[in-house]
């Protein structure tokens, strides 16, 4: 990995166009879906806030791994990157199976552990069966996807969305209007081109993962395990990995939380989670792009520079969230009316837009810090602040604001703020400290720093 060339922008854009376009899946997806009927909307919306869930856990199951093969590429060890990524990909691959099966065959009990309403349980099941069952292809292409930009490549990994939204928006429109030569099959059609268009993915995926490294990673790479590795992914990974488990039942028992508010909240919310990603697929972008450049520093010794991306990261990211929150303020109106004519949603949505305002710079402010954190191995801090913080804060907010004190979907978004600002404030103040480095490391390049400003 050549450092020189490891510039934040030169990884961020190509991030930013695949995240766009996943974002973009989401939005056809609930446009083509808006023509059958609200329900449908409102199953899509359930149904695709749990998997957003499961592909973060998948993500940060794989962050670890990713961060390991930054570090060791920064720091001139390619072979123990080249293992790292062998195991990384045979091991989500095995996890995607188990959860494939699980989901296939209880899709029923998860409708109804969603708080699905009694009339949509039966579409909310057939469509999470489909879904679900094709995990596994799912898992594989977080794998690849986090290996092959791991190593500085995120054009590739772009490419592929590319490709695979072209797909999935030809099935849908296929599926649910009985175009292209392929039956209507309505909501379960969109099931299919979801799964359909993700083996494909990987496929080309994997072409570009076997080409990542100097040395090509051969089929027996994969049943080789080598220990010391392992346990150095898993002190990373295993916190990450945990955080994201607590994330994924946290965000389900929101969303069903919300599901007991009525139809036109939980539609709102799905509509709002859709528009909203047009912001956060931004920030999230720079978030990805400076864990890759803080774990290649931070591997080759760099800790200033390394210290500095964080922040630089941070700047631009809210300078980009910032402009996107006022343009989806300035247009939300109208972008509703794109999904619905339901006036009474329309309304809970444009009260939405105020608040997030104020939520996604907040988000922001928290991940990129986060990222940098994850990625000099501080992942036990991160988990620690997180966990207790999305349940005390966000769920517990949202049960007394929503529920309790009966201010619905506005109750969720007023405890998701205060979520936000005080994660951001504790892992803000932390990199800061550079609590991270060993004491000996801290007084080094403190020491250091003086002697240049002197």
């Amino acid at each position: 990995m050549d450092l020189k060339k490891l510039s934040l922008w030169r990884l961020v854009w190509p991030i930013m166009i695949e995240l766009f376009l996943q974002f973009m899946i989401g939005t056809a997806d609930t446009l083509m879906v808006s023509r059958i009927s609200d329900d449908a909307v409102a199953v899509v919306g359930l149904s695709n806030q749990f998997f957003q869930a499961v592909i973060m856990l998948f993500a940060l199951v794989t962050g670890g791994a990713g961060i390991i093969i930054s570090q060791k590429l920064g720091g001139g060890k390619e072979k123990d990157a080249r293992v790292v990524a062998a195991m990384c990909f045979s091991n989500t691959v095995g996890f995607g199976v188990l959860v494939s099966v699980v989901l296939a065959g209880g899709s029923g009990w998860v409708a109804a552990a969603l708080q699905t309403p009694d009339q949509l349980k039966d579409m909310a099941s057939g469509y999470i069966g489909i879904v679900g069952g094709g995990t596994l292809w799912m898992a594989a292409v977080m794998a690849l996807s986090t290996v092959i930009r791991s190593t500085g490549n995120t054009k590739g990994p772009m490419l592929v969305a590319i490709g695979m939204n072209l797909v999935h928006i030809a099935g849908n429109y296929g599926f649910i209007f009985g175009e292209l030569g392929l039956p209507k099959l309505g909501l379960t059609g969109v099931a299919i081109s979801t799964v359909s268009s993700r083996v494909l993915a990987l496929i080309a995926l994997y072409l570009i993962y076997r080409r990542s490294f100097s040395a090509p990673i051969r089929i027996q790479d994969y049943v080789r395990f080598d220990f010391p590795l392992l346990k150095e992914v898993a002190r990373l990974g295993l916190p990450m990995a945990l955080s994201s488990a607590s994330w994924t039942v946290s965000q389900v028992t929101i969303y069903s939380m919300v599901a007991t508010m009525g139809t036109e909240q939980l539609a709102a919310r799905t509509y709002l989670n859709t528009m909203e990603s047009f912001c956060f697929t931004a920030g999230w972008a720079f978030a990805m792009a400076v864990q890759i450049q803080v774990a290649a520093f931070f591997g080759a010794g760099d800790h200033e520079r390394a210290f500095k991306s964080a922040y630089k990261a941070l700047f631009w990211g809210e300078v980009v969230v910032i402009a996107n929150s006022l343009v989806l303020f300035a247009f939300g109106k109208q972008l509703l009316s794109l999904f619905t004519d339901n006036p009474d949603i329309i309304r809970i949505g444009v009260g939405i837009l105020v608040c997030d305002l104020i939520l996604q710079p907040l988000k922001m402010a928290n991940m990129p810090i986060n990222n940098s954190l994850n990625a000099v191995g501080d992942t036990r801090y991160v988990m620690i602040v997180s966990m207790i913080s999305m349940w005390a804060v966000a769920v517990g907010g949202t049960y007394t604001f929503g529920i309790a004190f009966g201010w619905l979907v506005y109750g969720v978004y007023a405890a998701m703020i205060t979520d936000e600002a005080i994660r951001a404030i504790l892992v803000n103040r932390r990199w800061f400290r550079r609590k991270y480095l060993p004491k000996e490391r801290l007084a080094h390049d403190k020491l250091a720093a003086g002697n240049i400003s002197g």
